[in-house]
């Protein structure tokens, strides 16, 4: 409560202090006073009670100050309001007492940088028009402070190049644009020198003079390192000079630079440009493959060659290993074959094979895992082109059997059919096609090579199995009065009609059967054939007449019952399988069981 008490006396009387009322002898805080002199300086009106005391004790000029400030209280309002009107922010109704608006305006106002936390400010409270205004005027203060800056810089150029007597601060000024070029050592133009000449700006002149006198000194030196002093043009707007520069800078040589130099006949300075640019390149791939140890730095070591290659292929040599070896320069063996590596990686990641002299090099330098992720990834396109959507189905024996048929290479004909008596692969899938078809070629050459004519029939057969009864026609197509075996023409007659059957020509298939009856009468597969010619008619009834024949010649029962099946799987036509169906069923419902699936694929079934 003391300190309270106290805390107030010591304000009671800054008041005082500060609107000048020191000769009022009450210096209590309980004094009217000292609440006058509080609500003066908050701004706050006084009462008519208030004034009338204050010029009871002759402390009126208290009520001018109090005045004023209500005068200034009013004029930041006015002047906020006039703020927000000229930079489009009317609709922000704070007032600018307790509002940021006002100090933001402000600083706009007075070409002040607003800072990033007033920009989002003004984003967040929908101030698009106020922000863009800041922003432009950032924008201008910006280009203010760049000329600034360049006048300032011209002002120092203009002392530094002894040019200050000439009036002229213009950024445009033709002085201003010499003395730049002075700074780069630019060389100027016979105008810009007459220019300095003509305003007496003689000290300007002779500095560019004697630049101009260093760089034909330091043009002659570099005629004379580089081997080019029997270029007779000595100017410095030679092109010979930047070229020079060029190769003492480091820097590599354009093709259009190379070609001047050739069309000027300076094959030394080429070659010492080209010698230079190689020591360079060497010294970043010593670097770049850790054989900054090695103590030959010129280009003609074969290190340097070694390298080169390895940029360019990727791959060391059998010699190129071998001397790495022998100069303990291992490590470069094992960057190379880690870049290496990761190209046959990029390469299978392309979908890319990798050929046998790949896999060799995998094998022998222990990166087994890439050869399997090779596999992988060829197994996963191989299905993909083969039809096989199994998820789970394992790599073995379907990679190697896709890889064949994409060399070409025939496959175990005993493991096919395993495989497609397991029903691990399809009869008409995309392997099974491919393997008859590389079959059928097989055997096509072997009658060119051997003139074997029973490979004739198979051939045909195999043909056939492709779906490709077109070709099995063209091969059995042939005088078959030429050829004596009955038992042959048999065989060559049987497959020529099965061809026929499957292209949809029944009346030739049967010429076919009948004939090779003839040749062979003893043989079953005329009468089997025969057989299927009639189901594919529809006369199931002399269809079976004619299985029973095959059955009676030695054909066995269920051989017959899978051709029968065969028939159903090659018919299209849904109402003509459910036919069949029924008179198998109605036959034999037992031996015929597996023929009440085609009746529920009948669309007149489910009636």
């Amino acid at each position: 409560m003391l300190q309270e008490s106290q805390n107030r006396l010591k304000h009671f009387a800054a008041l005082k202090s500060k609107y000048q009322a020191t000769n009022y002898p009450d210096s209590s805080p309980s004094s009217l006073l000292y609440l006058i002199l509080r609500k003066v300086d908050l701004g706050i009106q006084l009462t008519t009670l208030e004034i009338e005391w204050l010029r009871e004790h002759e402390l009126e000029f208290i009520c001018q100050e109090q005045q004023d400030k209500l005068k200034d209280f009013v004029n930041l309002g006015v002047e906020f309001s006039k703020l927000k009107s000229k930079y489009k922010a009317t609709k922000h109704g704070t007032s600018w007492q307790s509002s940021h608006l006002y100090s933001i305006l402000w600083k706009i106002d007075s070409g002040n940088l607003l800072t990033d936390s007033e920009v989002q400010w003004l984003r967040e409270n929908d101030l698009s028009e106020a922000k863009k205004i800041a922003q432009e005027m950032k924008k201008i203060a910006q280009e203010k402070k760049k000329i600034a800056q360049e006048r300032s810089r011209f002002t120092q150029l203009k002392s530094k190049y002894k040019a200050t007597q000439y009036q002229d601060s213009y950024l445009d000024s033709f002085l201003h644009q010499i003395l730049k070029k002075l700074e780069v050592t630019e060389r100027l133009s016979d105008s810009e020198y007459n220019w300095l000449l003509n305003n007496q700006l003689l000290e300007t002149a002779e500095i560019f003079q004697q630049q101009d006198s260093e760089k034909e000194t330091h043009f002659a030196q570099l005629r004379d390192k580089y081997q080019a002093n029997k270029h007779l043009d000595l100017s410095l707007s030679s092109p010979l000079y930047p070229i020079l520069q060029n190769i003492d800078a480091k820097t590599n040589l354009s093709e259009s630079e190379i070609n001047w130099l050739e069309q000027q006949e300076l094959s030394e300075t080429i070659a010492i440009a080209q010698e230079l640019e190689q020591t360079r390149e060497f010294a970043a791939l010593r670097l770049k493959y850790k054989a900054t140890e090695y103590q030959d730095s010129s280009p003609k070591s074969h290190l340097y060659k070694i390298l080169k290659r390895l940029e360019l292929s990727n791959q060391l040599g059998e010699q190129d290993i071998n001397f790495l070896k022998k100069r303990k320069l291992t490590e470069i063996i094992e960057i190379a074959n880690e870049k290496y590596a990761s190209t046959l990686k990029s390469k299978i990641d392309l979908g890319e094979l990798l050929n046998e002299s790949e896999i060799d090099w995998l094998k022998n330098n222990r990166r087994e895992y890439i050869i399997v992720l090779a596999q992988q990834k060829h197994f996963a396109i191989l299905k993909r082109k083969y039809g096989l959507i199994a998820p789970t189905l394992p790599m073995q024996p379907f990679y190697t059997i896709m890889v064949k048929l994409e060399k070409k290479e025939r496959l175990d004909i005993i493991l096919v059919a395993q495989l497609i008596e397991q029903n691990m692969l399809s009869r008409d899938g995309k392997i099974a096609i491919a393997h008859y078809r590389l079959e059928a070629e097989f055997y096509e050459q072997e009658i060119k090579r051997t003139g074997h004519k029973w490979h004739i029939p198979t051939a045909s057969s195999y043909w056939r199995k492709a779906n490709q009864p077109e070709q099995a026609l063209k091969i059995t197509s042939l005088d078959l009065e030429r050829i004596k075996e009955g038992n042959l023409k048999s065989a060559i007659l049987v497959t020529r009609g099965a061809a026929f059957r499957d292209i949809g020509n029944l009346a030739d298939a049967e010429n076919c059967a009948r004939k090779a009856m003839e040749y062979q009468p003893n043989s079953y597969q005329p009468y089997t054939l025969m057989g299927a010619i009639y189901y594919d008619i529809g006369d199931y009834v002399e269809g079976d007449y004619w299985f029973e024949q095959a059955i009676q010649h030695g054909a066995k029962t269920e051989d017959i019952d899978d051709e029968i099946k065969r028939i159903f799987r090659s018919t299209k036509d849904e109402n003509k399988r459910h036919e069949a169906a029924e008179y198998l069923l109605k036959k034999d419902s037992q031996r015929y069981s597996w023929a009440k699936s085609y009746l529920k694929k009948s669309p007149n079934n489910s009636k």
